[in-house]
């Protein structure tokens, strides 16, 4: 069985920085990609960064520059170092895998709300 628990979240003021974390079970991160998705009040889900199974990224250009993906293979964890943080990243934040496309992944954490005050 697939499970994934995502946390890290809270508020955090313009400019600053959080850190999400998603532990995994029953699949590994060295096998397929993992990825950060959001989803902000009123509108539809969207990929934020994902990481492969050789351990390639790719980025939202949203956060591109700002946002970095990374994994921890021994412990099973994605984490997702958010800096520079904007009121326009507010958002309930999901990890989920296999895969990189909030359209075809399958397996979903339950998300951990990021908000950010102006």
């Amino acid at each position: 069985e697939v499970q994934l628990q995502a946390s890290g979240g809270g508020l955090v003021q313009a400019g600053g920085s959080l850190r999400l974390s998603c532990a995994a079970s029953g699949f590994a991160f060295d096998e397929f990609a993992i990825g950060w998705f959001r989803q902000a009040p009123g509108k539809g889900r969207e990929a934020v960064a994902c990481i492969g199974h050789d351990g390639s990224t790719d980025y939202s250009p949203s956060v591109k520059g700002r946002f970095t993906i990374s994994t921890d293979n021994a412990k099973n964890t994605v984490y997702l170092q958010m800096n520079s943080l904007k009121p326009e990243d507010t958002a309930v934040y999901y990890c989920a895998g296999p895969g990189c496309s909030e359209y075809i992944v399958p397996y979903w954490g339950q998300g951990t709300l990021v908000t950010v005050s102006s």
